[in-house]
């Protein structure tokens, strides 16, 4: 007994079962251990002196044999204690049944230990495919999850490294702490990536190590843009792996080289483990099959293109707004899109979403009859309509300057149902529409959408012929375009690159992706609140945290007066009128002069508003005056791109709809013009859309056109205003397109003449050709200007 329990083997509990006494044993033992308990002294301590046997396997330790003994004879009676000292404190000082129920809980604590040792060991030796599968689904998961979190790691822009770790921790914990499950659609999305390479490689540990690579650059590519740009990683960016490598060279900061040598040391080791694992493995490969080799590669081909196919479905659906994926994705997985900032959608709902959900760019379905034969007949139909305009027409549009003034939420309140004031908030404005080309806008967003108006008034595109999901093409679209036309181009034809346009926005340039299409649209420079080119002026009124209208002014008669050299087109979005209205103004009279009987919670941001374009009506006259003392000719577009949403009385009342989506516009043009003073009719200029903007500046300048800027003027003659409105305050999703004749009314298509309803399908045809077709007007000098070329 006492070899037993000094050289226990592995299987000692059965062991022990197998040598415990039965009853019978154990009553016969009983009755041998009472009869030598009657036999003399004399024998009984010769009995318990050890033997030279004992003594030499023992090695003369005699208090163990002892031990042994002791041990023995409570084995024999019935009880296990443990040996040795403890066990002789056990019998000291607790009693019986307390040292049994301690070594009974003892034996079960360690059977789940002794049954994970198993399964570990059935694990590494592969005994069972079942243990080996559950291995091969831990690491998975525990390697997809890591790759969310470095991703996550990456959109985190603080110099506070804890904060940024912590930050990431919680992106995956929210979905305990909150409900919030935006994890688990990435977990969705790079665990469909994982297990493309996985079957591809066909080897479970080399896909691992590729996986977290790829994993790990992204996220080193993504924190790098981020911390350049303030935004992440988007499609369009891999275009950038096609022998561009300067630009992928330039996200890396200065100083970056010790943290490329930690990753690469980081990822190094992780591959070497990797490699390790796969060597001690059993199972080299996920699919083998010596016999039916047909069936084995049948089955690796369904399990490759599986998640191809699923990632090729996320990427097609989950930016479509009201498909099925679109749904699921904000209804279960609480992804709700923030599509004006892909940055902040990148922090919010990961980068895996943002990244796929910007994948999705189909815009339109393509017109019938679309070939290059199509193309080229409407472009020389339409060369033939320039030409014939352009007889009538002395001027060059290139050679004024032309401001595109995007005046943020600017609109005239008291056009709103409801809305009354004893003082009139915009007096200037109002009383210059009176004597210069103006009217009214077709906005499609009401609260919101900034980007869209934008988008048409740069292009000459509609939303309207867009597909309903494509929200916001600024972020959908335009980053994967191949050629991109924008009215800017014609002064870049004039005067190159360098020094044809520039744009003006006093907020920060990852709004919208505008610093990537800015680029992409020619602008050789985008001035902002942020590096490189920061705006000089940067005042703000009140409490407001916005630059205010007459800083935004002050940088554009900078940029004149600093332009010496040659006539621009300059793109200006100000932000002195945006949301939210929370009584920035000292001294507003427009608290006092409100008449409206509206609830005070709504006049409250009314009357705010109010002060605001009041502030922005006053300093645009002064503005103009200033350009009027310059001795260039400068013509200026100037808009609200969409009311405010704080109009829920008015918005309540389905008649309201389209004058809730109508704002203020006009076009000027100082004393240097040779169009100063010039109003076009009213019957053409009441109601127009932000697409026919720069037609109407060309009659307005009785500037030649390009055969693009014509088909537009006929358009425009036949269809004064068209747009997508979305009644949803925000001014982005889906909408339903409206179309107004010369006094406003909504236009019944199908009503309209045949003229008409022909111009409407080329503009379908241009549409699909400049946005996601084959391009094929570029070759027909579709959007060029006469006399634009070699003014330089």
């Amino acid at each position: 007994m006492s070899e037993k329990h000094t050289t226990e083997p592995e299987h000692a509990e059965e062991m022990r079962l197998q040598e415990s006494p039965t009853d019978e044993q154990s009553n016969e033992q009983s009755n041998k251990q009472s009869n030598k308990q009657t036999r003399p002294d004399t024998e009984s301590t010769k009995e318990a002196e050890p033997t030279s046997e004992t003594q030499t396997g023992e090695s003369g330790q005699t208090a163990e044999a002892q031990d042994s003994q002791e041990a023995a004879q409570d084995q024999d009676a019935g009880r296990k204690k443990p040996a040795g000292a403890i066990r002789r404190f056990m019998n000291a000082h607790i009693p019986d049944d307390v040292t049994n129920a301690l070594t009974t809980w003892g034996s079960r604590i360690a059977k789940p230990f002794a049954v994970v040792g198993r399964v570990l060991k059935k694990i590494w030796r592969g005994w069972e495919p079942f243990t080996h599968i559950l291995l091969y689904i831990v690491v998975f998961c525990l390697a997809t999850t890591a790759a969310i979190y470095m991703l996550q790691l990456s959109v985190y822009k603080t110099d506070d490294s804890q904060g940024r770790f912590l930050f990431a921790a919680k992106f995956i914990t929210k979905m305990w702490d909150s409900q919030q499950y935006q994890f688990m659609m990435n977990f969705i999305i790079a665990g469909l990536f994982y297990a493309f390479i996985i079957f591809l490689v066909n080897r479970f540990w080399i896909a691992t190590a590729i996986f977290i690579i790829i994993a790990s650059v992204a996220a080193t590519a993504n924190y790098f843009k981020v911390s350049m740009r303030q935004e992440p990683i988007i499609p369009a960016d891999l275009t950038f792996l096609n022998g561009n490598t300067g630009e992928i060279v330039s996200f890396i900061p200065n100083g970056s080289g010790k943290l490329l040598r930690g990753i690469i040391v980081a990822l190094a080791i992780f591959t070497a483990l990797c490699i390790v694992f796969y060597i001690l493995d059993n199972h080299k490969r996920i699919i083998h099959a010596k016999r039916f080799k047909a069936a084995a590669i049948t089955s690796r081909i369904a399990l490759i293109l599986t998640p191809v196919l699923c990632l090729g479905f996320l990427g097609n659906t989950l930016g479509a707004q009201n498909s099925w994926t679109y749904n699921t994705a904000k209804n279960t997985f609480t992804v709700f899109p923030i599509l004006w900032n892909s940055y902040s959608d990148a922090m919010a709902n990961g980068p895996l979403v943002n990244f796929t959900r910007l994948m999705y760019h189909k815009a339109m379905d393509q017109p019938e009859g679309y070939s290059k034969e199509t193309m080229e007949a409407l472009a020389k139909r339409y060369t033939t309509e320039a030409n014939a305009i352009n007889q009538t027409r002395s001027a060059d549009m290139t050679d004024s300057t032309v401001i595109m003034m995007l005046s943020e939420s600017y609109s005239d309140p008291t056009r709103v149902p409801g809305v009354t004031f004893t003082e009139d908030p915009m007096p200037n404005i109002r009383a210059l529409k009176g004597t210069t080309t103006s009217g009214l806008m077709l906005s499609p967003g009401y609260g919101g959408g900034t980007a869209n108006i934008e988008y048409q008034s740069l292009t000459g595109l509609s939303l309207v012929n867009f597909n309903p999901s494509l929200a916001v093409p600024y972020q959908q679209l335009v980053p994967s375009q191949k050629w991109a036309p924008t009215f800017n181009q014609i002064w870049n034809d004039a005067y190159g690159a360098e020094s044809g346009s520039q744009a003006i926005h006093p907020y920060y340039k990852r709004m919208y992706l505008r610093d990537t299409n800015y680029k992409k649209f020619g602008f050789s420079k985008f001035w902002t609140l942020e590096e490189p080119n920061v705006v000089t002026h940067q005042d703000t009124l009140g409490t407001s945290p916005y630059v205010s209208d007459a800083s935004t002014y002050q940088n554009i008669l900078d940029m004149l007066n600093k332009s010496k050299k040659n006539p621009q087109f300059l793109q200006i979005v100000t932000m002195q009128n945006h949301m939210p209205y929370t009584d920035w103004y000292p001294d507003n009279q427009f608290f006092s002069t409100d008449t409206s009987g509206l609830p005070d919670s709504e006049r409250y941001l009314i009357d705010t508003y109010a002060k605001g374009v009041s502030i922005t009506d006053q300093e645009t006259a002064d503005f103009l005056d200033k350009l009027n003392q310059i001795d260039k000719p400068i013509t200026v577009i100037f808009y609200g791109d969409h009311l405010p949403g704080i109009y829920p009385t008015a918005d309540s009342d389905s008649n309201n709809a389209v004058t809730l989506h109508e704002t203020d516009y006009f076009i000027w043009s100082n004393q240097a013009s040779s169009s100063a003073g010039v109003k076009l009719p009213e019957q053409e200029t009441a109601y127009t859309s932000s697409n026919y903007f720069m037609s109407l500046a060309a009659e307005h300048m009785n500037a030649k056109v390009s055969p693009y800027l014509a088909m537009l003027t006929e358009l425009r003659a036949q269809v004064p205003a068209m747009n997508t409105l979305i009644p949803d305050a925000g001014g982005i999703g889906t909408g339903e397109a409206t179309y107004l004749d010369s006094n406003g009314q909504v236009i019944d298509i199908s009503k309209l003449s045949k003229k008409a309803k022909k111009l409407l399908e080329d503009y379908k045809l241009v549409q699909y050709d400049m946005t996601v077709g084959k391009g094929y007007l570029k070759d027909y000098g579709f959007v060029e200007v006469p006399s634009a070329n070699g003014k330089s």
